[in-house]
């Protein structure tokens, strides 16, 4: 059992680590794929199975094509899609700010109760929380979900009017 655990931890970190540290940016986006679908495997393998399915609906579906179809529209050259080359200072700075909270999560899991839960099994089904979300909430998610469609395409019209027309059509 701590051996998947220790395989999805492996492949989640992995696929972040290299998607950090790759110039192309589609190929980021890929393998922020991966690493949302391992977190997914990480919240599955901890019997949490209506929070993996969300984070598979809502991460490694919704939000990757979003991700993937923001950089294709903002793009407009294939020399766009490669980063520029960071300094050190900013590598620097990144470290210092990976320690620092990487730190306060350490020091947060070291002082909570770890044994304190008193039965594993969750006393909400998933059914139960489904009926919520449809019935109850339903309103509430539906507004949610515009207003995010809404956001996504001002920041893509906000992306794109920013940019000078550099075509080889006009004299």
């Amino acid at each position: 059992m701590n051996a998947v655990l220790i395989a999805i931890a492996l492949v989640t970190l992995g696929a972040a680590a290299v998607a950090m540290t790759l110039r192309n940016l589609i190929h980021s986006a890929l393998l922020l794929i991966a690493s949302w679908a391992g977190v997914a495997a990480f919240y599955l393998w901890a019997g949490a199975e209506f929070v993996a399915f969300a984070e598979v609906l809502v991460y490694v579906g919704a939000v990757s094509m979003v991700v993937l179809f923001a950089v294709l529209l903002t793009r407009r050259s294939r020399d766009d899609l490669t980063v520029a080359s960071d300094s050190a200072r900013r590598a620097f700075s990144g470290f210092i700010t990976g320690g620092a909270v990487c730190g306060v999560l350490f020091g947060a899991v070291i002082a909570s109760p770890m044994g304190v839960m008193s039965s594993p099994t969750p006393t909400v089904t998933v059914r139960q929380i489904g009926t919520q979300l449809m019935g109850t909430h339903a309103a509430s998610l539906l507004i949610v979900g515009v207003i995010l469609t809404v956001a996504l395409l001002g920041a893509i019209v906000i992306a794109s009017a920013d940019r000078k027309d550099n075509s080889e059509d006009t004299p």
